[in-house]
């Protein structure tokens, strides 16, 4: 039997397609490892050309060419950072051979320790012991090996001649290098210190050449991206160069402001060189997590070296990791998380990944470099999810926080969100932003019937819940008077649910409101008398309004039902028709009422409110006048 089969370029196309993106991203991660000799230089000019930027447009405007401008600003800025580099070195040599003076209280602090003679921790004293020995000019020797005590069981040697002769141990193996030249010598000396040169003179280049052609830079980016993603683009990339200049300053700021308060701190303990070391902690707080812990070990190192008690050195690991707990938990993540748009959790995980791709220099460039990425996910549809799992602005809506929340049969965090977002706010504004549209969500899952049972009966009764909680909570506030509204007391509105339990929620809610406002409201539930019956056991008269609530997305079937009804049966009788977030055209809604259209159609609880306190006012005034003309 012969079967049509399609080709099998059509059979996987969908799957390449739905591919695409992982394989995109996939190739991206690949190419950035790869090329990593070269995009990091690259990197850290980019970076060195977001800071330099200013400098270079300000003497440009002084009337200084461009070359001379990026020249002058580039040599200035190598110069002042080799002659810090110089004076820190320096700094360090003095600790260095201030070190021997302390030989013996670095020595105490060892055997106060109480150090086992062998073990791992007794070679590391050792070594410790050995290297102020070298640093103070005399050299200790290693400890001899001592041999193990001999066990008194252990039985006594035979005579010499009738003790066997001892096999003759091997010879010892020894591998001999082969001597090398003056130029492997020179070349395995030169290596450490040329290679980082090497590399800052790269990134030297690189920097000059785009400051000098930073507009060329620009347009081709513009133009690879397309003429037709002009003005996409170029908010991109303004965003771009705003966050990361605003990161740098701010990075700069609170580097600058842990150094000095460090630097400070340490005077007043009496650490020898605290300029040193605050200078120190704020350059090695640029590398993220790890700076500022290798910029409190030499600090720490050198007050157990120098103070014989344990108090100081303390003081200065309590100095380190308090400023840490304040400027990591608090300053960090106000400043960098309003200036460069990142979550907390964001900028940590980043920090890893490009820790783990680039080494050391993507912990440096790790913010940076998140903060473009961020911009692309938030201006390309493409990689919008990017922007979506490292952005700090919120992904869920309130209202879908605490659908998803109710889903989770977590009555609790619920109740917290709209807590957080009832402060300072009227109780209307609460059910008209947060709860009706989750009750909205909660419909449209329900009637595609992507809801069971349990978590229905739970949603309505915890809304439920919440509703009479927030009411409590809710200071009633005086109602402003209706004009020529006497004998409004006595009006009754009668809200009625037109379909199901959601509706029957609302109903509630708009009875609750209207009681706040002073007038009389009745909320029905759905599981009772058909509505014509309930207001004609209630007497309703002219005086009444009906409310009829209805929730989209099944609204207004029922509405219109209900809504022609009561008009037949009752058709001097005030309706307010509430479609509860309905965002159309309300002429068109109100034609789909046909001849049984109502008095009003409000599509919020305050416009309900507004609507059923001009009805029940305007009949009051008809009233009024009718017993004003039967009197004269």
């Amino acid at each position: 039997m012969k079967h049509d089969l399609p080709p099998a370029g059509l059979a996987t196309s969908p799957q390449l397609r739905d591919n695409t993106g992982a394989l995109v991203l996939l190739g991206a991660v690949a190419a950035l490892y790869f090329a990593r000799e070269i995009l990091i230089p690259f990197a850290f000019a980019l970076i060195l050309t977001f800071l330099l930027t200013p400098v270079v447009a300000l003497l440009q405007r002084l009337h200084i060419g461009r070359l001379g401008s990026v020249l002058t600003t580039v040599l200035v800025s190598v110069a002042a950072t080799g002659a810090v580099a110089w004076i820190i070195a320096n700094q360090l040599v003095d600790v260095a051979n201030q070190l021997p003076l302390y030989q013996e209280n670095i020595q105490a602090k060892i055997e106060a320790f109480h150090i086992p003679p062998t073990g791992h921790l007794a070679r590391a004293a050792a070594s410790v012991k050995q290297i102020v020995g070298e640093l103070g000019g005399q050299a200790t020797p290693p400890p001899a090996p001592t041999l193990p005590p001999r066990n008194k069981k252990q039985p006594v040697p035979l005579p010499a001649q009738s003790v066997a002769p001892s096999p003759v141990a091997p010879m010892p193996v020894q591998v001999v290098q082969p001597p090398t030249n003056e130029w492997a010598d020179l070349r395995d000396l030169a290596t450490p210190i040329l290679a980082p040169l090497g590399l800052t003179g790269i990134v030297v280049i690189f920097t000059i050449f785009m400051l000098l052609t930073r507009e060329d830079l620009r347009n081709r980016l513009l133009r690879l991206a397309g003429l037709g993603q002009l003005n996409l683009m170029t908010q991109a990339l303004d965003d771009a160069a705003h966050r990361v200049s605003r990161y740098l300053l701010m990075q700069f700021l609170v580097n600058a402001g842990f150094g000095a308060v460090f630097g400070f701190g340490l005077y007043l303990i009496g650490v020898p060189y605290p300029v040193l070391w605050g200078v120190v902690a704020g350059l090695l707080r640029i590398v993220p997590y790890v700076g500022t812990l290798a910029a409190a070990t030499l600090p720490i190192a050198l007050s157990l070296a120098v103070f014989d008690g344990w108090l100081r050195p303390l003081l200065v690991f309590l100095l380190v990791a308090g400023l840490e707990l304040v400027v990591g938990n608090f300053v960090e993540p106000l400043l960098y998380g309003a200036h460069v748009g990142i979550s907390s959790l964001a900028l940590l995980v980043t920090a890893v990944f490009w820790a783990v791709l680039w080494g050391p220099a993507g912990l440096i460039l790790s913010t940076p470099l998140t903060v473009c990425v961020v911009v692309l996910g938030r201006y390309v549809p493409q990689l919008s999810f990017l922007h979506i799992l490292l952005g700090d602005e919120p992904v869920l809506a309130a209202e879908a926080q605490i659908y998803q929340r109710l889903l989770a049969m977590d009555q609790l965090e619920a109740q917290t969100i709209m807590g957080q977002f009832f402060k300072g706010k009227p109780l209307v504004e609460l059910y008209d932003s947060l709860l009706i549209p989750a009750l909205s969500m909660a419909e449209q899952d329900r009637h595609k019937g992507a809801i069971d049972a349990a978590r229905e009966e739970f949603l309505f009764l915890s809304i439920n819940d919440m509703i009479a909680e927030f009411s409590e909570d809710q200071v009633a506030q005086p109602s402003a008077p209706i004009p020529n509204a006497a004998g409004r007391t006595n009006a009754r509105i009668l809200c009625l649910p037109a379909h199901d339990r959601a509706d029957e929620v609302t109903a509630s809610m708009l009875a609750q409101l209207l009681e706040e406002k002073g007038l009389t409201a009745l909320a029905f539930p759905i599981a009772g008398p058909p509505p014509v019956e309930l207001i004609a056991l209630l007497e309703a008269g002219g005086n009444d309004v009906v409310c009829i609530s209805a929730l989209p997305p099944y609204a207004f079937a029922p509405a219109r039902a209900m809504c022609k009804q009561i008009r037949e049966r009752f058709p001097k009788l005030r309706m307010v028709v509430c479609v509860w977030g309905f965002s159309g055209d309300a002429q068109k809604a109100m034609s789909r009422f046909e001849r049984t259209q109502p008095d009003r159609l409000s599509t919020s609880l305050a416009q309900a409110i507004e609507h059923v306190q001009e009805l029940a006012g305007s009949e009051a005034a008809d009233r009024n006048a009718t017993e004003q003309e039967c009197i004269a």
